[in-house]
Parts: structure tokens; C-alpha cells; sequence
């Protein structure tokens, strides 16, 4: 049967009234902006620990519906906070690895429109399994019920001032004194934290500028008796697996790291834990620091950025890919069987940060 002129003027309208409709609809819903052909790149610098999550595809194709591509660069979140060299490349954004980076942000004069944690991850020491049952037989690591090695730190760092060496810790495959190395403090996040955790636990409670005074020699001890510190605690991690036991007996370092080692290769991971040599092993300290990771949007186009990083779906890659925790400390999502029972679910003992005043009047005495 022929269309009439009329008909088919109303089914025109009504296809037109649809469209703008459809239009409408997908402008106002975040998720689906890349639909509409709209990207957004944000430039901006990141804590290396995230290079991986912000390579992944699905992270990126996850992004791109929210029609953002983001040009990352890595940057230690002490420098990127702070150094001139970078500020003036004109970040739109920048996404350190703890709270405290947004106070001296401000300090530092940068223009902060908002900020926000999406994500979160513990500070944890790397070690090998020989070094762990030496500790054990020493009293300074114990086994909680659910399988987790926790990290009695403050006994640690005490014989290590104490010029201990391996063998007085029970740790006779090792020779020469004990020791711990983190990343540079005043360029990388993870050194940073466990500068203010180390202050905090020698003072016996959230160090204050009273105890900086009191107790900033023995940190300053602590980290001289490291040796060289890398600038990224990423690259630390890689010289803690290609060194070994022998090379890196201890290092500081974060969760997700070995989390996302082991979900980049399961099969490598499987391999390893049935093999005869040194495995890694994680050790929680008691208490620990969160590193909270708060993305702080420079340029207004990068709230957008927000309202994506805390979308279910990439909450749910943060952890499931990476090994991160949501804002909260908590787990979104069933992590892959490969890591089984490697991590608790929550970490209940966490000490604060001094303030910011604080570890910028530590940081100096800590400089390499």
C-alpha cells in the first residue's frame, strides 16, 4: 500500500523527535559521551605504580566511553607536587599516590579545583621466603589466622640501628647487616610514606614537629643506612624481583604491585610458587599507612576524569587487573583465583600521616 505525503511527514518528525531524544538522553548519561564522538584528551602527570592500570585496554576502551583519553607521564608524586620543571608543562591534572599531596599542592600554589581518592592501596614490605621463616623463628614476623604475614616494624628498625646483622635475625642465607630499602622520599610516594610511618613509630604515636626534633636522627639513620634509593617505586619493584634474595633482601612497596605481577602471568606465578627456589613474599606491616591515590584535577575539563575513575566498571578493573582498592580500602569484585588468599580483606592497622608540615621540614634531612 503507498505511503501517503502526510504519513510519511509524521514518521520524518516522529525518527526526528527520537533521534533528539536519543540525543539527549546519551549527552546527559558520562558513560556513554564517547558515543556521541566527543573526546577529551586530559594531559596530566601519574604515580608510576599506575602506568600499568592506565596502559590496560580495557581500562582505556572503559575511558573512552566517557570520551576521555588521557596522556599520562610518570612522575613521582613528591616531584609532581612540587617541581617547577613539571608544573610548567601545564598539567590539567595530577594523580599522586597519597592525601597528603593535595595539602602541599596548595602549599605549592598550584590551583586546585577538586580532588578526590579513587583508589587505594596498602604500604606492605617485599621479601623472600627465606628472609620471612628467619624472621619468624626471631619474633618479628607472625602468621595471622587467615594466612597473612604481619611485620612487627618497629622491632625491625630498631635492630637495624642497632647494627644487626642477617644471622642475629635468623636469617642465615644472608651476610653483613640487615637492612630495608625504600624509593627516594622526596621524589617518590611509597619512600615518602614510610618516612612519616618510620617518624611515626619510633614517637610512638602520629609524629608531630616535637618528635621530628626528638626522633628525625634515627629516621635519617634509618634511610642513610639504604644506600642509593630509586626515584619510582615501580623501578624498585623491578630491581626486588630481577635481584633476589641476594640483591633486595627487603624492600617498601605497595599491594597492588605484586598483585598485578602475578595477574599479568598467572601461569608464571603457579610456576614459581612450585619451584624450589626463593619466593617473593609479602609482609604487612603493624601498623601501616594507606597510600590514598587522589586524583587532583587542575583544569575543570578534568572532573570528568572523576566521575569515571569511580564508575563501577573501572573500580572493578582496579582491582581485578591491578590489585587496587577502592576508595574506601575495600575490594570491588572477585580478584582472579590466581592470587587466592595472598591478600586480606581488609587491613585494619592503619596509622595516619604526620601532617604536611611536618614531612616538608623532614624531607630535607632525608635528601640523598
Amino acid at each position: 500500500m503507498a505511503l501517503s505525503r502526510r504519513a510519511f511527514g509524521v514518521g520524518l518528525l516522529g525518527a526526528g523527535v527520537a533521534g533528539t531524544g536519543g540525543y539527549f538522553a546519551v549527552r546527559d548519561r558520562p558513560e556513554l559521551q564517547g558515543l556521541l564522538g566527543s573526546r577529551t584528551t586530559l594531559f596530566g602527570f601519574v604515580g608510576g605504580e599506575k602506568e600499568p592500570f592506565l596502559a590496560d585496554p580495557d581500562v582505556i576502551k572503559a575511558l573512552g566511553s566517557y570520551g576521555l583519553t588521557i596522556d599520562s607521564r610518570v612522575a613521582g608524586s613528591v616531584e609532581m607536587v612540587r617541581e617547577q620543571a613539571l608544573l610548567s608543562q601545564h598539567p590539567q591534572f595530577l594523580w599522586p599516590s597519597s592525601s597528603i599531596m593535595v595539602d602541599i599542592a596548595r602549599q605549592n600554589g598550584i590551583g586546585i579545583r577538586n580532588d578526590r581518592v579513587v583508589l587505594n592501596t596498602p604500604v606492605v614490605v617485599y621479601s623472600w621466603q627465606p628472609v620471612v621463616d628467619g624472621l619468624m623463628k626471631a619474633g618479628l614476623v607472625t602468621l595471622t589466622k587467615e594466612g597473612h604475614h604481619q611485620l612487627d616494624l618497629k622491632a625491625l628498625l630498631d635492630a637495624i640501628l642497632a647494627g644487626a646483622d642477617w644471622s642475629k635475625l635468623g636469617v642465615n642465607s644472608l651476610y653483613g647487616r640487615a637492612r630495608i630499602v625504600s624509593t627516594d622520599p622526596n621524589r617518590s610516594n611509597s619512600g615518602f610514606m614510610f618516612a612519616g610511618l618510620v617518624l611515626s613509630l619510633f614517637s610512638g604515636n602520629v609524629a608531630t614537629s616535637a618528635d621530628l626534633a626528638a626522633f628525625g636522627g634515627k629516621v635519617q639513620a634509618i634511610f642513610r643506612n639504604m644506600g642509593f634509593k630509586s626515584p619510582s617505586s615501580g623501578k624498585l619493584f623491578d630491581q626486588y624481583l630481577a635481584g633476589g634474595l641476594g640483591g633486595e633482601p627487603m624492600i617498601v612497596g605497595y599491594e597492588n604491585q605484586l598483585v598485578e605481577w602475578i595477574l599479568a602471568d598467572p601461569t608464571r606465578w603457579e610456576r614459581i610458587r612450585s619451584s624450589a627456589g626463593a619466593k617473593p613474599a609479602v609482609l604487612y606491616p603493624r601498623p601501616t599507612v594507606y597510600s590514598a591515590h587522589p586524583l587532583i584535577v587542575v583544569d575543570e575539563n578534568a572532573n570528568r576524569m572523576i566521575e569515571a575513575l569511580t564508575s563501577p566498571r573501572l573500580q572493578e578493573l582496579a582491582w581485578t587487573r591491578h590489585g587496587f582498592r577502592g576508595p574506601l580500602g575495600t575490594a570491588t569484585g572477585n580478584a582472579d583465583s590466581a592470587i587466592g588468599s595472598l591478600l586480606p580483606a581488609e587491613v585494619d592497622a592503619i596509622l595516619p600521616m604526620p601532617d604536611a608540615g611536618v614531612m616538608l621540614s623532614l624531607l630535607p634531612t632525608l635528601a640523598s
